[in-house]
């Protein structure tokens, strides 16, 4: 969590998206502004499943050896906590429908129904 240096509140987190079991996995930066960063950083926790929406961002730059280098980020508009309602130190709890936050733009999903 940081700030701008108009005082908007950034979270960035990083997202593993499997390409299956024998490719590497794709590593997404993810940025979300305002308020609602400042609401997520209770809830996301490291192994936590998300579903994140938002634009792509791509970024070039040239590292110290020269060689140019691209990165690929989320710049997120909405996330879906998946799996059930926790706090950072609680275990998974059982099942529940999918809960809107009072005040907040992410929801619990729970995805012991997801066809996949």
């Amino acid at each position: 969590m940081r700030s701008l240096a108009d005082g908007t509140p950034v979270l960035s987190f990083s997202v593993a998206d499997s390409q299956g079991r024998d490719k590497n996995s794709i590593w997404w930066d993810c940025s979300l502004f305002g308020k609602r960063a400042d609401s997520l950083q209770t809830y996301l926790v490291k192994g936590q499943q998300v579903t994140v929406i938002g634009n792509v961002t791509e970024r070039e730059w040239t590292d110290k050896d020269g060689q140019k280098r691209k990165s690929f980020g989320v710049r997120v508009q909405d996330v879906a906590l998946m799996g059930g309602k926790r706090e950072a130190s609680e275990p998974r709890q059982a099942s529940r429908p999918p809960e809107k936050q009072a005040g907040s733009s992410f929801y619990y999903m729970d995805d012991s129904d997801l066809p996949f």
